[in-house]
């Protein structure tokens, strides 16, 4: 090969490492001047998930020890966290499916209209300030706020 020849080759390697880079650049976002790759998403999805599952166990447990046990009432907001659940399980499959996080922002405004509802909830409640319930909602609220605001949607009120 020629010193020409070795030189465009180099050229072109380099043009397509640097395409190469621009590509998985497409694959990443911002939030608050933050970097995301498709891994950050992927880690606040699972936290999200593990989260919310716990969530969802500490209302039943609560629910079980309060005025609600066994009313209709106790029956909708355990429909409703469910919702949210599988809400949150269907975003990890197709999270998991997709070649960029982009991809998921419908599921994860599907998310965020379940969430809206739980959050009301919550809000409604009448559990005190620093409830299990309560506590167990800010981590979660928080964590979903984290990953609406990566894409860019509205954020849960406090």
């Amino acid at each position: 090969m020629t010193r020409l020849g070795s030189l465009l080759f180099t050229f072109a390697s380099g043009c397509l490492i640097f395409v190469g880079l621009s590509a998985t650049g497409f694959a990443q976002g911002t939030h608050q001047g933050n970097y995301y790759t498709k891994a950050d998403v992927e880690r606040i999805i699972k936290r999200v998930e593990e989260r919310s599952d716990a969530f969802r166990k500490v209302v039943d447990h609560v629910l079980d020890r309060s005025a609600l046990d066994g009313t209709n009432r106790e029956d909708n907001i355990n429909q409703q966290v469910k919702e949210l659940e599988n809400a949150i399980d269907t975003l990890r499959k197709d999270f998991d499916r997709a070649q960029t996080w982009e991809e998921t922002r419908g599921q994860v405004e599907k998310v965020l209209n379940e969430s809206d509802e739980v959050n009301a909830i919550v809000r409604r409640g009448r559990s005190r300030r620093g409830s299990p319930v309560k506590n167990e909602w800010a981590l979660v609220r928080n964590d979903l706020n984290r990953l609406f605001g990566i894409y860019d949607l509205r954020l849960l009120a406090p």
